[in-house]
């Protein structure tokens, strides 16, 4: 089915045959066309990486910045403009290595952007080394010995950090895993999406079939507005729940705050400049 969000000709799309992206990218389309947004409207930020080509795919406005960097440069461009809906998207190395200190301040300054991070385990633009979130003893051409170290975790950190809405979806799910990116789109304030997906050509051990017999639903009786329940299932390692974690609604949103916007709610963009006022700034910098 054809959206507002395909192009009207033919892309090259730069993904292996077989690529978890592919249904992470059908989901994106799916649930912004059923928000009904504008893409007009709409920026996608990315940094560097596989996941990281996916705005090149939509008919939205996007920036493609440095690696890990996706973060503040979402937060600057939803403060610039609040009538923007801001998309902060990645991949796993990008968002939690590289850009592991902006996710973490991200979570903190509560803009109202939405960060999804396609989480496949391993680095696969440059070849299958382990990523942040690799499991321990998987083995790569750089980790012959297979990984030591703990593996990140990106929801049991933004739930110990009280961010504002924490979810996981499966990429092999791609209704539900649209009706979690709506959620999250919806929110006011900062919301995380970690999307599982497979890495076909460098990651042999977390497969399709792999997350399919790993995973599992939360169901009703699960309530999202509790914290510490939010983080004990962020903590469960031997099936990995999906759905919405944690939604925090009391925290103040970071655009809302800024003194730029006390008493004038216009874009900055579309405000005229006060010679006489830039004049004066520029007269006190000399003395």
């Amino acid at each position: 089915m054809s959206t507002a969000y395909d192009f009207d000709h033919e892309i090259d799309i730069a993904w292996c045959p077989g690529c978890g992206n592919f249904r992470i990218l059908e989901a994106l389309k799916a649930a912004l066309s059923e928000l009904d947004l504008n893409p007009a409207g709409v920026v996608f930020v990315s940094g560097i990486g596989q996941a990281a080509k996916t705005p090149q795919y939509l008919n939205v406005h996007y920036f493609n910045g440095l690696h890990g960097r996706s973060l503040p440069v979402a937060t600057a461009i939803k403060a610039t403009n609040r009538e923007l809906v801001v998309i902060a998207e990645s991949g796993d190395g990008c968002m939690y290595g590289e850009g592991g200190n902006h996710f973490m301040h991200a979570i903190r300054r509560n803009p109202d952007i939405t960060n999804i991070v396609h989480d496949n385990m391993v680095y696969g633009l440059t070849k299958g080394q382990a990523s942040p979130t690799s499991a321990r003893g998987f083995v790569t051409p750089i980790q012959t010995l297979g990984v030591h170290i703990e593996p990140f975790n990106p929801l049991a950190v933004a739930i110990a950090l009280n961010a504002s809405f924490v979810a996981r979806a499966f990429a092999g799910d791609v209704d539900q895993t649209a009706q979690i990116i709506k959620s999250a789109v919806n929110h006011k304030g900062y919301a995380l999406v970690d999307i599982f997906h497979p890495c076909v050509s460098f990651n042999k051990v977390n497969t399709l079939q792999w997350y399919k017999e790993h995973t599992y639903y939360l169901d009703g009786s699960h309530n999202p507005t509790d914290r510490d329940a939010a983080f004990k299932k962020a903590t469960e390692t031997d099936k990995f729940p999906l759905g919405i974690f944690y939604i925090n609604g009391q925290s103040p949103v970071f655009e809302e705050d800024l003194a730029a916007y006390d008493g004038d709610t216009a874009p900055l963009y579309q405000r005229g400049i006060d010679l006489n006022r830039l004049t004066g700034l520029l007269g006190q910098m000399k003395t």
